[in-house]
């Protein structure tokens, strides 16, 4: 597969990669400049020239990805038979650069409830490299006049982010859109609906993480009534409420948008890392499993409804 070809695959796949570059070279090497490979952590796309040369800077390249690092470095070679690596020795006689240039997964995190949070975070998080996933049972939340065409106009003009509009009747069913590894929040106008999606998240496999915005008695109640539909303790520990940082006391809209960007943001950095340590150690290609179809329950939003 053509390095390109190989880049965006993985880029589509949500598998983070190392875009390597022979970026100058004096006298004798392998390559010329120009040359690239793609570096995954369990495979190689191209060639930057083989040997000790192209073992050393694999070896780098995964340490980068262990790292979950996303600034490019310049990376040395000299090619003499004075210099000898763990990989041997290569006696072309020339210098090399490298360029390595990380890039990463690009993180998912999905809004359920565009209200005045919702349309605030969503603000700000649209100024994140991400997929932001907006999710809204009421139509005239997600209408045009409210939030623009995202990176065009309205409130999220200056989007770089690839933002997606879902308006189901059932909120919940959004899930099983989102790929592996999302970011769910919820803020719904509704704590029924709240609840559903709630526990649909927790029957939906493969979510990085689950926030509910609210007060801690509300979380009391739909505590209860998740226990009462058989939910443990394990499962309950998935979700974080209220959702945000610790000091920001302020209940405006705009100030608790802040607060949950700044965590999930936080958790973004924390899941790369630990994805990075997980890939490094990996030996063989694990494809990622497709998200699991959310079990709801009707239970919970009936016994909810009939109190």
């Amino acid at each position: 597969m053509d390095w390109l070809d190989a880049a965006q695959a993985l880029r589509a796949a949500r598998t983070p990669s190392v875009i390597v570059t022979v970026a100058t070279v004096r006298g004798h090497a392998p390559r010329n400049g120009g040359a690239k490979m793609v570096v995954s952590a369990t495979a190689t796309f191209g060639t930057v020239g083989g040997g000790n040369l192209e073992a050393t800077v694999i070896a780098r390249a995964r340490e980068l990805l262990g790292e979950a690092a996303d600034e490019p470095e310049l990376m040395k070679l000299t090619l003499s038979d004075r210099v000898a690596t763990e990989y041997g020795v290569q006696c072309c006689g020339g210098e090399v650069t490298m360029l390595l240039e990380p890039v990463l997964a690009v993180p998912v995190v999905a809004v359920f409830g565009v209200g005045h949070v919702g349309l605030e975070l969503a603000r700000i998080l649209v100024r994140q490299r991400i997929e932001l996933h907006l999710v809204d049972s009421r139509p005239e939340m997600l209408a045009p006049e409210r939030i623009g065409v995202p990176g065009s106009s309205g409130p999220l003009a200056d989007a770089v982010a690839t933002v997606l509009v879902h308006g189901p009747q059932v909120p919940e069913s959004a899930l099983m859109l989102l790929p592996t590894g999302a970011h769910v929040l919820v803020m719904t106008h509704d704590h029924v609906e709240d609840l559903a999606i709630i526990e649909a998240a927790l029957g939906t496999d493969g979510l990085a993480s689950i926030g509910l915005i609210g007060s801690r008695s509300k979380w009391a109640r739909f505590e209860q009534r998740l226990r009462e539909a058989g939910h443990e303790d394990a499962s309950l520990a998935r979700v974080a409420t209220p959702i945000g940082i610790d000091g920001i006391g302020s209940k405006d809209p705009a100030a608790i948008a802040v607060s949950v960007a700044a965590r999930v943001l936080q958790q973004i950095e924390e899941q790369a890392v630990t994805r990075g340590h997980a890939e490094q150690g990996r030996t063989t290609p694990v494809a990622p499993a497709p998200p699991a179809p959310p079990a709801v329950s009707a239970r919970v939003a009936a016994t909810w409804t009939a109190q």
